[in-house]
Formats: C-alpha cells, sequence, structure tokens
C-alpha cells in the first residue's frame, strides 16, 4: 500500500536553484514519487512512496524550507504507486495568477467540512469551483458555479463579475487554489469569502455520503484519476487521445476506442493522429501478451 501525500505552504522562498538541487540529493535515500514545485511564494507539492518513508522525508522538507508546519496536508492511500517519477519544478508563482504572494497569514474563514456544510447550504451563497471545467464534469458540489476556465490565470478575470458585498465560497482539489484566490479577492474588498480548508481531498475524507453536498467524484492528477468519499479510488480512467477523463458511460460510446480516442476528442483529432495513437495502441497490448511493461502504459 502506498501513501500519497498532498501539501502547499504560502513562504517567502529564496535561492530556488539551490533548493531544488538541496531537495534533489536528499531525495536520493527514499523512492519518493510526485510533484514538488517551488516558487518564490512558496510550495506545493503531491508526492507517494511507503507510509514510514514519507513520515520522514516530511520532517526533513520541513527542516529543508525551515517551516513547523504547513497551510494544509491531505493524506490518502493507493494499492499501487499513482505516479511514475519524481519531478521538482521552479515556477514564477506556485499558483498561476499573475501576482505573487507576500506576508501571508492563514486566514480564519478557511472553513473545516462540517462547516462548509453549513455556509454552502445558505440561499445567498455564491458558491464557486475553481477548478478547469473537465474536473468540474468528473464531480463537484450541489449548485456550484462552473467558471469554464482551461487556465487558472482566467480565473480573476471571472471573479471581477462578482460584487464585495457578495458571500463568496470557493473550493479546488486540495485547497491551494482558492486559497490564493482569496488573497485576490481580499485585496479587492471582498469581506466574507469563504474557502473550503483542505479542499475536497478533505471534504470526501471527512464527510459521509449521507451526509455530503457532493455530486460524482473528484479528479485527481495522477495515476488514480479520480477519488471517492472516503478516498477510496473512483470510475475514470484516462483517455490517450486527449487526456482528459473518461467515464463509464462514455466508454459505452462508438466514439470511444481504447488507447486512441474517446467522446471529447474523436471529432477534433486527426486522422494522422488517430493512426498512432492506434499503433502506440497495438504495441501496449503486444507488450501486455509478452508479460512485459510498456513506456506508455499506465496503472489505474
Amino acid at each position: 500500500m502506498f501513501n500519497i501525500f498532498g501539501f502547499y505552504k504560502f513562504k517567502k522562498l529564496n535561492n530556488l536553484k539551490k533548493l531544488k538541487n538541496r531537495l534533489e540529493n536528499n531525495l536520493k535515500d527514499y523512492e519518493i514519487r510526485g510533484t514538488i514545485i517551488i516558487s518564490p511564494e512558496g510550495v506545493n507539492g503531491t508526492i507517494s512512496d511507503k507510509k514510514n518513508n514519507l513520515l520522514k522525508f516530511n520532517k526533513l522538507l520541513k527542516k529543508i524550507l525551515s517551516i513547523k508546519k504547513f497551510n494544509s496536508e491531505n493524506n490518502s492511500n493507493s494499492k499501487f504507486n499513482p505516479f511514475h517519477k519524481l519531478k521538482i519544478k521552479i515556477k514564477k508563482e506556485v499558483v498561476p495568477m499573475g501576482f505573487k504572494v507576500r506576508n501571508y497569514n492563514f486566514p480564519k474563514n478557511n472553513l473545516n467540512p462540517r462547516e462548509w456544510n453549513k455556509i454552502i447550504k445558505k440561499k445567498d451563497t455564491v458558491l464557486i469551483d475553481a477548478r478547469k471545467s473537465f474536473e468540474y464534469d468528473v464531480g463537484t458540489f450541489k449548485k456550484s458555479l462552473n467558471p469554464n476556465i482551461e487556465n487558472f490565470r482566467e480565473f480573476p478575470k471571472y471573479l471581477n463579475q462578482f460584487k464585495n458585498s457578495e458571500n463568496i465560497a470557493m473550493f479546488c482539489t486540495g485547497g491551494i487554489r482558492c486559497e490564493k484566490a482569496n488573497i485576490y479577492l481580499k485585496k479587492k474588498g471582498f469581506k466574507n469569502v469563504y474557502v473550503l480548508k483542505g479542499g475536497i481531498i478533505n471534504y470526501l475524507n471527512n464527510i459521509n455520503k449521507k451526509n455530503s453536498q457532493w455530486n460524482g467524484e473528484c479528479f485527481v492528477f495522477d495515476n488514480r484519476v479520480s477519488i471517492k468519499h472516503g478516498l477510496r479510488q473512483g470510475s475514470y480512467s484516462i483517455c490517450s487521445g486527449c487526456r482528459k477523463p473518461v467515464s463509464i458511460k462514455e466508454k459505452k460510446s462508438s466514439k470511444y476506442l481504447e488507447g486512441i480516442h474517446c467522446p471529447k476528442c474523436h471529432d477534433s483529432l486527426t486522422d494522422d493522429q488517430k493512426s498512432r495513437f492506434a499503433m502506440r495502441q497495438k504495441q501496449i497490448l503486444l507488450a501486455k501478451k509478452l508479460g512485459k511493461r510498456h513506456i506508455f502504459k499506465k496503472e489505474y
């Protein structure tokens, strides 16, 4: 069983290249996979390994970053390692919105799942899903608004339509996107902004299905693809043509062909692309038949 650890921290970081090298050197003693993003405004990551290794690295990571605790932490499990390798990336912003966070203090308007349930049931609450459209389609909270964005840099423009007197509640997968959007709205003079602490992952881990306001599954950026209540693995897989999540229902469509295309991309892919994807899938199936692992084979 593998443990998946998601975390983020808004904190001023300097000498990012040196920090990246230090992280890479210390990670040689572990078999950790996943992604860690470092930027001048903080760190964001999701990594996986055996539980004991992650606990040791967690302590080491905090020491390297000179922090006592992260703004948010999430833990879940998987029968297989949901990442193929480790990537440490240097970015201008830990979450791309067009401005850097400075001197950030953890806000009091971050709500735990039970507090969240109460606030989103109020009629005057504007409930906004801060994720991309394809994530919204996999699952979202009842009566939430879909900003229809394909890049988070578009989110501030979407938020500009709301008045600063409105009650705004925002959520995302692990909490960091909403955390930064919250800072943006506070700068715009918004007083009543609420964020789901720990994001959807924290909600699905702490609210049972009977008391839940969540519909569907939650897309995650690893080879589990989606998760359900209790953080159990979901039913979605990834289309090899467009890299978007595919439901069981979509797989029954005449426009779905495993490893090649799905209803979302069937009409937009060229014949050349379909031909190349078909050849790739043929190689994957041949490797499977021979009991070998193909480079493009993903675990789900």
